[in-house]
């Protein structure tokens, strides 16, 4: 065993952390096997050129390591998402005749699966069988879940179904969950409904993550009533619905605007002693301020903090994006300043954005610029999206050498300017009647990978109608359908020469 010890230390100059963990387990116990031996915390290995040059060790060693040792190993490498390495070491292992067993072909299936090659798994199965290993549900399940992985729902529910009526797996909670899950997230929501309620009839009542995971799908498919269904059904069947089953409903519920449903559902949550959690109460306030209810959302927050559930950085900056959307900047200010109190960073990117976003959007240019210039210092870099706004402001205020100048510094700090960026440029471009710089700057978009679309070409040809430039425009009119963009009413209107004037709005709307 020294042996080992000083090949690790002459290949990484000192016995790595995930071994010096379990110093005083290393010693030679004569003829014990190896994992007797050899106490290795794995779940400390978070080095793949360690986990390889241990894999080669551990190959070389007599006695032979057990399996479970060599399983532990691989475990390891695929939760460092080192897949291929994972499948490199199996081929050794049987390569060299080591010994292996059925939890080590689930863990080679589940990385051919991970790795988008579940028809590699399933060609697994013929040295499975041939080894004499029985397939459990374990396997199975790997293998299902890889088609869900690989887009392949349908063939994915056909092999389901093909298991359960040879009854080579029964249902059981673990098993539908994942199932649902799969079929949820491509899209088969209401089969996954339908599948719930068979598997209740044959007395296998699905587990609260299943109900969970069907009614976040529903929701977001914007199915809010058919949820409510589902959770009446959660509880008849003797699930009990909680925190993550409600939130799920609520934020439906708000965005379609149906407060007086979300009312009752609150006192259900109350009434039933389910936790109305940091998230909850988060969505509500976001929810509230994004429809105006900003005073609503503060008197919230003070509920909040009276239930001794206290307000996170997404809850205040759900308030701070309400006051800056809704023109109250002072308050604004005034709660992001007193988040440090609180014991709260600001969220830079959000927090701050949203102060430079609302300054811009009530043309007080001046008073975003200090916190525009801030932000880098504080942490992340400013984004496209605060850029964008910073340039709209100023090219409103025909500071046009002001806008390109920040425009210039956009891409010397690294941030790459997205095609809104663009069409504020361009729109500030042809109100400037320089068409000819417009033009250049849709060549230079196409030439940094930023596709124009239909909007920037609205613009562009707009500005040379304008100018009087008919031919060039109808040049650029009549190449649209080459590039796959297929012109608006509007726009052959406006090519024809009767809404020349009329197509400025575009650039009105934009700037």
């Amino acid at each position: 065993m020294s042996l080992i010890l000083r090949r690790i230390a002459a290949r990484f100059g000192t016995v790595p952390h995930s071994i010096s963990l379990c110093c005083s387990n290393f010693r030679y116990e004569g003829r014990k096997p190896f994992s007797s031996m050899l106490r290795i915390d794995f779940s400390s290995i978070n080095d793949i050129q360690f986990a390889n040059f241990l894999f080669r060790e551990m190959s070389r060693i007599r006695p032979q390591p057990s399996i479970s040792v060599y399983n532990k190993l691989l475990t390891t490498v695929v939760h460092m998402e080192h897949y291929s390495a994972a499948l490199s070491m199996f081929d050794g292992m049987r390569q060299s005749g080591l010994p292996v067993n059925e939890y080590t072909f689930s863990i080679i299936m589940h990385c051919y699966c991970l790795l988008n090659r579940v028809d590699l798994g399933f060609s697994l199965l013929g040295s499975f069988f041939k080894l004499g290993y029985e397939p459990d549900v374990v396997i199975f399940n790997t293998l299902i879940k890889g088609l869900f992985l690989g887009d392949k729902a349908i063939e994915a529910e056909k092999l389901f179904n093909k298991l359960l009526d040879d009854k080579l797996i029964e249902p059981c909670q673990l098993t539908v969950s994942f199932f649902v899950h799969g079929l949820c997230k491509a899209g088969h929501t209401a089969t996954a409904c339908n599948y719930i309620d068979l598997f209740a009839k044959r007395g296998c009542i699905s587990s609260n993550y299943a109900y969970n995971t069907l009614v976040d799908s529903l929701c977001k498919g914007g199915m809010v009533q058919d949820a409510i269904l589902v959770l009446r059904r959660m509880v008849e069947r003797g699930v009990l619905p909680n925190t993550v089953t409600y939130t799920s409903i609520v934020h439906a519920l708000c965005c379609a605007g149906r407060w007086d449903v979300v009312r009752v559902l609150l006192r259900e949550m109350f009434d039933k002693k389910v936790c109305i959690n940091v998230i909850t109460f988060t969505v509500l306030v976001n929810m509230l301020c994004k429809n105006g209810r900003v005073e609503e959302a503060e008197d919230l927050v003070e509920i909040m903090m009276q239930q001794n559930v206290s307000p996170d950085v997404y809850t205040y900056n759900a308030l701070i994006d309400g006051y800056c959307c809704h023109g109250k900047m002072d308050k604004a200010r005034e709660l992001i300043d007193s988040l440090a109190e609180k014991g709260i960073k600001p969220n830079n990117v959000f927090s701050y954005g949203s102060l430079i976003n609302g300054y811009c959007k009530n043309g007080n240019i001046d008073e975003a610029k200090p916190d525009f210039l801030e932000v880098p210092g504080k942490g992340p870099q400013n984004t496209s999206g605060q850029y964008s706004s910073m340039i709209k402001e100023l090219l409103r205020e025909d500071r046009f050498s002001d806008g390109w100048k920040l425009f210039s510094d956009m891409e010397a700090q690294g941030v790459h300017p997205d095609i809104f960026t663009y069409s504020i440029l361009l729109a500030g471009l042809c109100k400037a009647h320089r068409n000819d710089e417009a033009i250049s700057l849709v060549r230079a978009m196409e030439d940094r990978g930023v596709t124009p679309n239909i909007i920037t070409y609205d613009i562009l040809i707009c500005g040379l109608c304008k100018e009087g430039r008919h031919d060039l425009a109808r040049g650029i009119f009549n190449e649209l359908p080459s590039k796959g963009l297929q012109p608006s009413a509007r726009l052959y209107e406006m090519i024809s020469g009767s809404r020349c004037e009329k197509g400025l709005a575009e650039e009105e709307a934009i700037l």
